[in-house]
């Protein structure tokens, strides 16, 4: 059995990796940004409709006032609408939520190691602190990535104007883009991971002091010196 003071620091880590699998998981059903843009009729000047889209990684919104005519109020397959589109606005979704599915997998891990190691002593090998310092590392360094990724196919490719006027008919200008609670929450999932790996480096490191003293050379021992 583990000592009580491991047990202390893995099952702090397993609850924070607890933490990052429900954090992840709410934020990948959630909507992840909201891009606001007026709309005109191709070959128009009249810019006075405008178009809403909210999207979440898998599904979202799309609201149309006057663009082109009338108005509009539909939800739409993210997934669905880029692979109409195509190009680079698909390729980087794509990239997003693999990434994220991957970081996903590796808390899930971090979770099993973690537990297994308040109930074992697997030491040294890929089930205890290199184990989790892995899985957990690559998580928070994929989440990460996928945060980017995101932030270029919204700001830099407009993958909301591209949804937007995706064979509507018309043409949109002035996009106001705001982040909604999914991106968000990559930022607290990336924190968990950090202080999961935080808990367990504390007590390798402590654990590894210990183990120093306890090897120190034997001419520091005090002897008792015999003549004979």
């Amino acid at each position: 059995m583990p000592s009580t003071t491991k047990m202390m620091y893995f099952l702090s880590s397993a609850i924070l990796s607890a933490g990052g699998v429900a954090i992840l998981g709410y934020g990948m059903s959630a909507n992840w940004a909201q891009c606001t843009m007026v709309c005109a009729p191709l070959q128009s000047t009249q810019f006075n409709g405008s178009a809403n889209i909210k999207m979440g990684l898998f599904n979202g919104t799309e609201v149309k006032v006057t663009c082109p005519r009338f108005g509009s109020d539909d939800v739409i397959t993210v997934f669905k609408r880029l692979e109409e589109i195509g190009g680079a606005a698909l390729a980087l979704h794509g990239l997003v939520v693999g990434l994220l599915a991957l970081a996903l997998v590796g808390s899930a891990g971090s979770l099993l190691i973690t537990l297994y190691n308040t109930v074992s002593n697997p030491y040294e090998t890929y089930l205890g602190p290199i184990g989790l310092f892995t899985c957990s590392g690559l998580s928070a360094s994929l989440a990460f990535l996928a945060l980017v990724l995101y932030l270029i196919n919204v700001l830099v490719v407009k993958v909301g104007q591209e949804i937007a006027q995706h064979n509507a008919g018309v043409t949109v200008k002035d996009e106001e883009v705001n982040f909604l609670l999914g991106f968000y929450l990559l930022l607290p999932y990336i924190v968990v991971n950090l202080l999961a790996i935080l808990f367990v480096y504390l007590w390798a490191h402590m654990a590894n002091t210990h183990r120093r003293q306890q090897e120190k050379p034997t001419e520091d021992a005090p002897k008792d010196i015999m003549m004979f």
